[in-house]
């Protein structure tokens, strides 16, 4: 294609963005229904929202759901709901995103069956499961296993799409969420692909992709942005964000190919920023948010999604999700932005914008890699202290007036709003109904299939999540003879236990997560039978731990071997296990290529240090004799070590209602 036209136009109008709204509610036959008048109206993919039950791997019937069924998304329960859910739908015409993480292996083997029930192979479809699940540690907090077993079910994932499904996108890295949750601009970048490098290190490490496909699985890696109102600097943002990950992706993993390198994402705008009081100024801050991502050719996203103007209040109506999706066809159709080349080409003002965010973000990046990855870091409490702080300042800029936002601390006088004169009208309302629904359904279902299939596939699941085993298999398996979402995220909280939020109270000592435990060199299960056989849990039973010196690469992201800085482990840990942070070992600023080996790091749950196998204990258990009678993990005194968590939040929660 010649840029260099004599009107400096494009020889061709570039093709629009893939334009979404992020839809689902009340029952599968309901958004189904909003599926299909959305898509009659012009939009050209679809974006799934599941509810909180969904989201968190339970049925409707379950005690943990009530009161959540519907209300934040659809509720997809089993095979009967997802075949509901796109009944009429041609899944290999349309290009499918679903936010959807903890629980993401099983939504993705759901929708690959109902599309070959439809008559299309899994070769044919295209689309996104989000599946990162490493924001959820720190935002949104739809978690379910440790951190380790949930990137274990995303190397499952990528490797299985990479057979069959080689036009899906198996993971979305998301700084969106990030971003609501604080993060600068340089963090995001800087978090995000940290990220970015677990999971990819994961699939390379999972021995389940040859070394000359890891391209392939690159060019899949695709990302979930956020865009704020100050969209020149987001702009700068998304132009830092391919400058870098073409660096590491070449640099790393050794991909050559310039477009496996390329920096393919969706966005959503901003939703946090959107505001109750006067919400009508929220149309202009969406249009400013959605600029951020569309003005730049070279950074413009592959897909968009825009909040509606209401979302601060609730629910959005179809007519508010119309409006928005208008917003976009009315840039993508009306105005000229798509015939020019990049409009930012050679501009000194943004390519300083853009150096400013790649140095700062590689410093953060960095700092996570060298604590031995983004789940140390995330463990350490590193990421969650560092969106804290600059959420802090965040806000306090905002209360002090140093930001304005116009209607909330500035310009505060209004006429009164027609778009809000009809009170709870002005969004959308989730009949109460719905959810005795729904728990009838899910009853009605497991009293219509084979028992005894069931039992078997959920016993051949856990048995596979014990081994090193690829579980899309089993999963799909599952599928096929009814298992539920709850009956298959309990089969593997079997397996892996549950990630619990350390208590806030100081008095107490801050658990770790449970841990899932890496396979040996034999291939031995990732996990004991229980936490008590390995002591508290905190590392597993080997060596300990070695902080051997190593040279530093040439290249900044060299692939990770125990000579280069960038390594992923520790000569002397645990098969599997990055690095231990600093932080949990001895300075090695001072370290002789023949120092010895460390001791045991330090535990966060004890003074004393972990336990070696040789003497296993719990810091918070009077004695360590006897293992616990099912897998759990270890818990101070008061706190649950095995009861599931609460999940209940609001509709219009930005943490939960956001894609």
């Amino acid at each position: 294609m010649d840029e260099k036209a004599p009107s400096g136009r494009l020889p061709e109008r570039d093709r629009p963005w893939v334009m979404r709204t992020y839809a689902g509610h009340s029952s599968a036959a309901a958004t189904n229904a909003l599926f299909r008048r959305n898509l009659a109206k012009g939009q050209t993919g679809l974006s799934v929202a599941f509810d909180l039950p969904t989201q968190t791997g339970y049925d409707p019937d379950h005690e943990l759901a009530s009161g959540e069924v519907g209300r934040v998304g659809v509720p997809v329960a089993h095979l009967g709901d997802m075949r509901a859910l796109f009944d009429g739908i041609p899944l290999a015409e349309m290009n499918t995103s679903m936010t959807i993480n903890a629980p993401a292996m099983w939504l993705l083997a759901l929708y690959g069956t109902v599309a070959m029930e439809q008559g299309w192979t899994a070769e044919m479809l295209s689309g996104t499961t989000q599946n990162d699940i490493i924001k959820e540690y720190l935002s949104r907090g739809t978690y379910i296993f440790p951190p380790a077993a949930s990137l274990r079910l995303t190397a499952d994932i990528v490797a299985h799409t990479l057979k069959t499904m080689p036009k899906w996108n198996p993971v979305n890295i998301c700084s969106y969420h990030l971003q609501e949750a604080g993060a600068t601009p340089v963090q995001e970048v800087g978090f995000a692909l940290a990220t970015a490098v677990a999971v990819l290190d994961a699939v390379r490490d999972s021995g389940q992709v040859p070394a000359e496909r890891m391209g392939d699985v690159v060019q899949r890696i695709s990302f979930f942005v956020n865009a704020g109102v100050r969209f020149v600097e987001e702009i700068a943002k998304m132009r830092a964000f391919g400058a870098l990950w073409d660096e590491i992706t070449r640099e790393r993993y050794g991909v050559q190919n310039p477009k496996q390198r390329r920096f393919r994402y969706g966005v959503q705008v901003n939703s946090l920023g959107l505001t109750e009081a006067q919400p009508e100024n929220n149309i202009q801050r969406i249009v400013l948010e959605m600029l951020g991502v569309t003005f730049s050719r070279d950074a413009r996203a592959r897909a968009v999604q825009l909040p509606a103007w209401n979302e601060a209040l609730g629910l959005p109506r179809p007519w508010d999700q119309q409006w928005s999706l208008r917003m976009q066809q009315v840039l993508a159709y009306e105005s000229d932005l798509l015939e020019y080349p990049d409009l930012f080409s050679g501009s000194h003002v943004m390519t300083a914008l853009v150096d400013d965010i790649v140095n700062g973000a590689r410093v953060e990046l960095d700092k996570v890699l060298e604590m031995g990855g983004v789940v140390a870091a995330v463990e350490t409490g590193y990421l969650k202290s560092a969106l804290v702080a600059s959420l802090a300042e965040r806000r306090r800029r905002i209360e002090s007036g140093a930001d304005v936002v116009v209607g909330v601390n500035r310009f505060t006088e209004t006429e009164p709003s027609p778009l809000t004169a009809a009170g709870a009208e002005a969004v959308e309302q989730v009949d109460p109904a719905v959810e005795a629904a729904a728990v009838t359904a899910v009853r009605e279902w497991r009293a219509g299939r084979d028992d005894a299939a069931v039992d078997a596939a959920l016993a051949r699941l856990r048995a596979e999540a014990a081994t090193t085993t690829n579980l899309m298999p089993a999963t799909l398996e599952c599928v096929r003879v009814g298992v539920t979402t709850g009956e298959w995220s309990a089969a593997l909280r079997q397996v892996f236990g549950e990630y619990r939020r350390p208590p806030a109270s100081p008095a107490v000592p801050v658990p770790a997560a449970t841990r899932d435990w890496p396979p040996s060199a034999s291939g031995s299960p990732r996990r004991p039978a229980n936490s008590a056989a390995a002591g508290c849990g905190c590392w597993s039973a080997s060596p300990a731990w070695t902080a051997t010196p190593t040279a530093p690469s040439r290249s900044r992201y060299a692939p990770a071997t125990p000579a280069s800085r960038w390594s992923t482990r520790a000569s002397g840990s645990p098969p599997g296990r990055s690095s231990p942070p600093p932080s949990r070992r001895t300075s090695t600023s001072s370290a002789s290529p023949s120092s010895p080996a460390r001791t045991w790091p330090p535990c966060r749950r004890s003074s004393t240090g972990c336990a070696p196998p040789a003497a296993p204990t719990c810091p918070w258990s009077s004695a360590a004799s006897s293992p616990p009678p099912t897998p759990t993990r270890c818990a101070p005194p008061g706190w649950p070590a095995s009861s599931p968590r609460r999940t209940s939040r609001s509709p219009t929660s930005s943490t939960t209602s956001s894609p």
